[in-house]
């Protein structure tokens, strides 16, 4: 007899992530928003960037825990700076 292996709805596997937060200084625009999000969503093993324009946060969420140099990079790739985090 060969045993089966039911799959239970709504349950998956997750794997666990990290989040960091950054305060980036000089975005004015919509357009800023989207600069910053491509950028530091290039960046191997990031999963969501979120930025909120009107209080200048970035959250990144991973994989794994992202170098801070490498975010800085990319928030300056896209014009802007990151002023603390």
């Amino acid at each position: 007899m060969k045993s089966a292996t039911v799959a239970q709805p709504g349950l998956e596997r997750r794997a666990m992530s990290t989040t960091s937060s950054y305060q980036v200084s000089g975005m004015t625009c919509g357009h800023c928003v989207t600069s910053v999000k491509e950028e530091v969503g290039e960046i191997p093993g990031v999963r969501d960037v979120d930025v909120e324009l009107s209080s200048g946060r970035v959250t990144v969420t991973s994989e794994e825990p992202i170098d801070p140099g490498v975010v800085h990079q990319a928030v300056a790739d896209a014009g802007y700076e990151i002023v603390n985090g």
